[in-house]
């Protein structure tokens, strides 16, 4: 029948390597905050384990029998793999990893997402981030979500899941410089009425404005498309249909590069927010917590 040899104490490896290192045993204790008493019976025993002698010691002298020169050799070198073996697995535990699952609507994958997420992947390559592009409800806890990222214009409802706030964007008036060739650029709020307007959906027939200043006006454009999709509305405007109201970062690629201009810039149609929201436990991974924190600082620029 085999039996296991007991392993050697590698907290004695350390008292008798720094010994030798230090010079003695009042110089290790000293070293070590140990008492100079612990570390001799230590080697002591150390010495008792192998059943050899490793160090000649009197009360003036303190030299490494050839045993003990051989056995310092090889001691110091498993410490140094025993350090080496901790600060890979420190290294790998700090880096995130693993997979991280991620939940959002169409408009916010491909306007606020797909942006960043190729840096995401650059920045942790022992990340896997697997995202679910749906505009269905999703329960984050029931179906093993980590992350879900929403656009909303109200506050979300308390739903006991841990809520980040990514970004707050305007929501502006924008239209085609043709359109407004031909149909002239409002100058004042009350002058939507005689303009053609892209909506939202056929209950939605008005614009609740806000200016700069604080003054609020109800406008009631023409309907000329109808629309529950802000890329559908996007691109009717660049196309000349008529005057939309957008989240400023959807069509910020039309107002870059002068497909679209803002139309009464002193004026929003009120505000968007981009929230990550993440259940408690899946929150406190370090994969979890890295796209978090990763996602909100591209989003927030």
């Amino acid at each position: 029948m085999c039996t296991l040899r007991a392993m050697l104490n590698l907290n004695d490896l350390v008292l008798f390597a720094t010994a030798v290192e230090s010079g003695g045993f009042a110089a290790a204790s000293r070293r070590l905050g140990v008492p100079k008493s612990t570390i001799s019976k230590r080697v002591a025993a150390l010495e008792d384990e192998l059943g050899a002698r490793l160090i000649h010691r009197t009360s003036r002298s303190f030299v490494l029998t050839d045993t003990g020169r051989d056995f310092h050799e090889h001691a110091r070198a498993a410490l140094i793999e025993t350090e080496a073996a901790e600060n890979a697995v420190r290294r790998l535990t700090a880096e995130p990893s693993g997979k991280v699952r991620i939940t959002c609507g169409v408009p916010t994958a491909q306007d606020y997402l797909a942006p960043h997420l190729p840096a995401l992947a650059r920045a942790y390559p022992r990340l896997q981030v697997e995202i679910d592009v749906s505009d269905r409800f999703v329960d984050l806890v029931q179906e093993g979500y980590d992350i879900g990222v929403r656009s909303h214009f109200a506050p979300l409802p308390d739903s006991g899941l841990i809520q980040r706030q990514a970004a707050v964007e305007a929501i502006v008036l924008v239209a085609a410089p043709a359109y407004l060739q031909e149909r002239g650029t409002p100058r004042s709020a009350q002058e939507l009425a005689g303009h053609d307007g892209l909506l939202t959906g056929p209950g939605n027939t008005t614009w609740s404005l806000r200016a700069d200043g604080g003054e609020r006006v109800v406008a009631t454009p023409r309907a000329r498309m109808v629309a529950n999709e802000g890329r559908v509305l996007a691109a009717a405007a660049v196309a000349g249909l008529g005057i939309a109201v957008l989240p400023e970062r959807l069509c910020a690629a039309e107002l870059g590069d002068g497909r679209l201009l803002r139309v009464l810039p002193g004026w929003n149609a009120g505000t968007v927010t981009t929230s990550l929201l993440m259940p408690h436990r899946r929150g406190q991974l370090p994969g979890v917590r890295a796209t978090v924190e990763f996602l909100v600082e591209c989003l927030s620029r």
